[in-house]
């Protein structure tokens, strides 16, 4: 998905960090999961010697030279990385079970 956020640069302080500064939005992306790979080139990926490095299957086609194709998801697709996100992922369950879909 094309990043909506407003995405703040930290100062690298774990205790109290202070933004540094705006960063520019324009072209980036916010990955989500899956993503689709013909099998040999993802498991090609996988073996490149940086791909313990990489953080998603895009990353380590990436590795490669390669520049995978950006195609528009959908924001009820959640990636559930903090505890938090449980809690909104129960909650678009909830709305697609009684038919309120979120798109």
């Amino acid at each position: 998905m094309p990043v909506a956020d407003t995405l703040k640069r930290s100062d690298g302080d774990a205790d109290a960090p202070r933004a540094l500064r705006t960063e520019d939005r324009a072209g980036l992306w916010q990955a989500q999961t899956p993503q689709m790979f013909r099998y040999g080139l993802l498991v090609r990926a996988c073996m490149h010697p940086d791909a313990r490095e990489c953080t998603d299957e895009a990353q380590a086609v990436e590795a490669l030279g390669l520049t995978p194709r950006l195609v528009r998801g959908s924001v009820a697709n959640l990636k559930v990385t903090f505890p938090d996100d449980l809690h909104l992922a129960a909650a678009i369950l909830a709305s697609q079970a009684t038919g309120e879909n979120v798109r």
